[in-house]
């Protein structure tokens, strides 16, 4: 049975449509939009539309971005000789926001996955070899702690080490406020090979 009218059953449709919103959320959203001042509205499509039509990849990094080389590329400041090899751009905003890493970064759009028919050819690799022809010292690998972006991570390893550029892993291990009892033996194990001295 529908309780709405069809512009309204579209709007909470086309809402749950977006990843992590489910139906209940797509009502809260979809009402709150109807009861926002239209101006209000008509910004929010607006800004919708122009980022769907305005954004594309770095040229250089791969990062989404409305300009053709991102701020983080232009930026003359940064170690362009330190590359961070990212997964998507998620993860590039997340070590921004740790305000400590002053190299640049490559986004990949995905990990390799043979179950999911994800190879080496469907990800950005290419043009990180690429990249890798300009002046570069490491190459860090920050892909996550899944099988597929260790599988990632290897395969990046082994193309990359024949260069002579040092390649690094970022360190994994226990969480802050995680307990050790619930913790797996992978997980242990990695926080016990990337120890720091104190």
């Amino acid at each position: 049975m529908e309780y709405y009218s069809n512009q309204i059953n579209r709007l909470v449709e086309e809402l749950s449509g977006l990843p992590g919103i489910g139906s209940k959320s797509a009502q809260r959203l979809a009402f709150h939009i109807l009861n926002m001042p239209k101006e209000n509205v008509e910004k929010l499509s607006s800004a919708i539309i122009n980022a769907r039509s305005n954004v594309r990849y770095c040229k250089e990094c791969f990062t989404l971005t409305d300009e053709e080389i991102c701020p983080i590329c232009k930026n003359t400041n940064r170690n362009h000789k330190v590359i961070m090899v990212v997964e998507n751009t998620r993860d590039l905003a997340a070590y921004e926001k740790t305000q400590k890493f002053e190299g640049v970064y490559h986004v990949l759009h995905g990990a390799i996955s043979p179950m999911l028919g994800i190879g080496p050819s469907d990800i950005r690799l290419k043009e990180l070899m690429q990249r890798l022809q300009q002046e570069v010292d490491e190459v860090i690998i920050a892909t996550n702690s899944s099988l597929e972006g260790e599988t990632t991570a290897m395969y990046i390893s082994k193309l990359i080490k024949p260069t002579g550029i040092k390649v690094t892993r970022i360190a994994s291990g226990v969480p802050v406020g995680g307990d050790l009892e619930y913790i797996d033996e992978v997980t242990l194990l990695r926080a016990l090979e990337g120890r720091t001295e104190l």
